[in-house]
């Protein structure tokens, strides 16, 4: 059992590793300047999808399987602060597709996250401890033709972090679930996440989460496999290091699908974690995004 430094209990639908950060301490942020925009949709350029005029099933399938580089971009919204904040979540990691049994697998893992938020002064972080300690996530994906492209459709599959338990079944929104867990190791429940409010103010929230994502995938003329993301995700606070950031929030995916890009380059299978992939990231993914005057 850890000993939390707070009981306060919030549920947060959204975000997929950093986001919903606190409403009281985002107003305090906000009012001291005018919050930045988001930029306009598209973040990324899709291009057009490969025409499957010509192309089998048996080549599309030849075309997915294998080891992937993996950059999502989930952007949302929070309208319970004053000054609505916005927050870009941008993760990094490894998609592998395979066949077993005649099915499709997609199997992701992370190992790197960054946090954009709109209001000035305003920063968060997610150790890469805790990014990888998100359990590996396997789903039967749909592969498909149309509309002229072959696609691919992964449908959610939850997975717990920072607490065990049953992925099926809601969150639980008990702050002494005898079930928390640390899988950052730092001696707190749950995954933390630090929060930097111009330097002066430096708190940590716990948080556990049950991660639920959508893919909607299409084969692109180079051979990437290109889309979006739609995030289901609940997430916990089961404690922070002070008070005032213990205080619900109202975060929500921003439903433009141009807004929350997926791009899946495949690479050598040595290229496994963040060390490997961290130099290969301009060659590799678009530019990350950020927030415009």
């Amino acid at each position: 059992m850890f000993n939390n430094t707070v009981d306060n209990r919030g549920l947060y639908r959204r975000p997929i590793l950093l986001g919903g950060l606190i409403a009281a301490v985002l107003s305090l942020a906000a009012g001291c300047s005018r919050p930045l925009e988001m930029p306009a949709s598209p973040l990324y350029d899709f291009g057009l999808p490969l025409a499957s005029d010509g192309i089998s099933e048996a080549e599309a399938r030849a075309a997915l399987l294998g080891h992937y580089a993996h950059y999502d971009v989930v952007a949302y919204e929070d309208q319970s602060t004053k000054t609505p904040m916005k927050t870009f979540v941008i993760s990094y990691g490894f998609t592998d597709f395979i066949e077993r049994d005649g099915k499709i697998l997609q199997i992701d893992r992370f190992v790197h996250a960054s946090n954009k938020i709109n209001q000035r002064g305003v920063e968060s972080s997610f150790s890469d401890e805790a990014t990888a300690a998100i359990e590996p996530r396997v789903q039967e994906v749909r592969l498909y033709e149309e509309g002229g492209a072959w696609r691919v459709y992964r449908p959610e599959s939850p997975v717990l972090l920072g607490i065990d338990g049953d992925p099926s079944k809601p969150l639980s929104r008990d702050p002494k679930d005898p079930l928390l867990l640390d899988p950052d190791g730092d001696g707190h429940p749950g995954v933390t996440v630090k929060i930097d409010i111009s330097g002066f103010l430096k708190g940590e929230l716990y948080i556990t989460r049950r991660e639920i994502y959508r893919d909607y995938l299409a084969l692109h003329p180079d051979r990437r496999w290109i889309g979006h993301v739609e995030d289901l995700s609940e997430q916990f606070v089961v404690g922070a290091n002070m008070k005032i950031l213990a205080q619900d929030s109202n975060n929500n995916q921003i439903p433009d699908p141009g807004m929350n890009p997926l791009v899946l380059v495949r690479v050598p299978e040595s290229v496994t974690d963040w060390k490997d992939l961290e130099p290969l990231r301009d060659e590799l993914f678009p530019l990350e995004p950020g927030f415009v005057e």
